[in-house]
């Protein structure tokens, strides 16, 4: 239809037939009327040169018009209805292609790409370069200060897996952002450093972990106190198997059992085979190892599974019971809280005495302590990398540099050449 305007002011132009651009307030903005849907398309070109504006309005006219001959509609559902709809279709994936956790990790990311790009933006309006400066956004602020290079590149990973998506689905114009290249900072071995334990703090924080447990289980009627009791369960069982969040949330009873071995009969800890299904791990490759429970965290947590569920069977027949139960719960079927594992940590780490000195200490800091601990008893990072469910080069690279005791191990080493090899005494 062409434009029924026919006489134009200074701040405005008309664009062939069916299409004007005008002036609002600084920058030009581009009308044209869609015959097919009966509405006007309308948006800002983002510059104040008019001559810009009129390239830009030109080949946003010729694309639409190529749109309309093709059957593509141009408007569209907003940002925040297409990560709706993207987060439900992943959330189908839940248990077979992803694990909770990394739904909740996306939807995190999604979050932020929302407070950048806003909600209410059309999807077929986005162009590549609109989240060309989103590293410096996400980092503006005293709030996002802390906020690492690589947590944003994972954010941009997922925001164009969500274009990508979307495209494929005829929503966007575009499959993807052209995000400007992150600077590259080597943080992997003194981040850990700095966010991880001391043996000493850790023996600290063993000896408190007995008695907060003893003391929530005194009670179990008391307020909190089951959960309490969960939690320090949980976090000793941390302290022992460097699991991931994720993976130990959903363990079951069936997934762990006793060993009996010659050194742990003779003595007081247990040596308890762990095994990580694919489904709940975040690499997606199930995995089996042991570990050795000197404070028998996880005898201790069976016997509260069935104290809370007032059931009276012997020790053989407990596992039975329990089944495919999960273990860090109350009920056997919702796992303990992210944020009461948070808080019951905290106390922990207070009661202990232990001082953080800018170290951002949080449960996880425990997996790393795990590795770094192996690391240092010179078990290969083989070893190391299938126990843990994680590759041998993130071992090395983030790892390996982590302490001084390593340092100083490495430079009191002794070494003698052997047909022309050098190796350790």
């Amino acid at each position: 239809m062409p434009l029924k305007k026919q006489s134009f002011k200074d701040d405005e132009e008309a664009i062939y037939d069916d299409a004007v651009i005008y002036k609002r307030g600084e920058y030009w903005h581009f009308r044209m009327w869609l015959t097919n849907e009966h509405k006007y398309a309308r948006f800002s070109l983002k510059t104040r040169n008019k001559s810009t504006a009129l390239d830009q309005a030109k080949l946003h006219y010729h694309e639409l018009k190529a749109g309309e001959l093709s059957g593509k509609r141009y408007f569209s559902i907003t940002t925040k209805i297409g990560v709706e709809n993207y987060l439900k279709e992943r959330e189908k994936e839940v248990g077979t292609l992803i694990v909770v956790g990394r739904h909740r990790t996306i939807k995190t990311h999604l979050e932020h790409w929302l407070d950048h790009i806003k909600r209410d933006t059309k999807l077929k309006e986005l162009r590549r370069t609109d989240c060309e400066n989103y590293f410096l956004e996400r980092t503006k602020g005293k709030k996002n200060l802390q906020v690492s290079p690589t947590t944003i590149a994972n954010e941009q990973a997922s925001i164009n897996a969500l274009m990508k998506w979307l495209h494929k689905r005829g929503e966007t114009y575009i499959d993807g952002f052209d995000f400007k290249k992150l600077p590259r900072v080597d943080t992997g071995d003194e981040a850990n450093r700095r966010n991880t334990f001391t043996d000493d703090e850790i023996n600290k924080l063993t000896n408190v972990l007995d008695g907060y447990i003893k003391e929530a289980e005194r009670d179990l009627l008391g307020e909190g106190n089951v959960t309490k009791a969960i939690a320090g369960y949980y976090l000793g069982v941390s302290l022992i198997s460097g699991l991931r969040r994720g993976e130990q949330l959903q363990l079951t009873w069936n997934d762990v059992y006793e060993m009996e071995h010659e050194q742990s009969i003779k003595s007081t800890f247990e040596l308890i085979k762990i095994t990580v299904r694919g489904a709940t791990s975040k690499v997606r490759k199930t995995r089996r190892f042991v570990v050795k429970d000197e404070h028998r965290y996880f005898l201790g947590m069976m016997k509260l599974a069935l104290k809370i569920r007032k059931v009276k069977v012997k020790e053989l027949e407990a596992r039975e019971y329990l089944e495919d139960s999960l273990i860090f719960s109350a009920d056997g079927k919702a796992p303990i809280t992210i944020r009461a594992l948070g808080y019951h940590f905290d106390k922990l780490v207070r009661l202990a005495e232990i001082k953080t000195d800018g170290r951002d200490l949080v449960p996880y800091s425990f997996r790393h302590y795990f590795i770094t601990k192996r690391v240092n008893s010179n078990l290969p990072a083989a070893a190391i990398a299938e126990m843990c469910g994680t590759s041998i080069t993130q071992i090395e690279k983030t790892y390996y540099h982590t302490t001084e005791e390593k340092m100083v191990s490495n430079a009191l080493a002794n070494y003698k050449y052997v047909d022309g090899l050098l190796v350790p005494i």
